[in-house]
């Protein structure tokens, strides 16, 4: 193994260690443990056998196993950016509908 792939998985193991105490301290739902779990775990598994991501890029029909890691990485980004969009838009709605309840229920200066 080289040392890139021993850094690397520390990492991931660090940051699933984190998840796994958000969870447990109930600062994040099942579902979102589980979503960060898999992705940290198919890091781990990608980083220490990645001619396993060579067979299965293949498979997929994709050439190397670093292009699927990074059309997968996109993909993941992009879906991730989609839901921070999602809940500011919510949290601007929640604000708005906030600010016109107090905007009433105090008197004109």
């Amino acid at each position: 193994m080289m040392p890139i792939q021993i850094v690397l998985d520390v990492f991931l193991l660090f940051a699933l260690s984190r998840v796994f105490l958000r969870y447990r301290g109930r600062q994040i739902k099942l579902t979102e443990f589980i979503f960060w779990s898999l992705l940290f775990l198919t890091a781990v598994i990608g980083i220490t056998w990645p001619e396993e991501m060579t067979h299965l890029a293949n498979t997929l029909g994709i050439g190397r196993g670093a292009d699927l890691v990074l059309y997968a990485s996109v993909v993941t980004l992009f879906y991730l950016v989609f839901r921070i969009y999602v809940m500011m838009e919510d949290l601007r709605h929640d604000i708005t509908k906030l600010v016109r309840k107090v905007s009433l229920k105090e008197p004109p200066k």
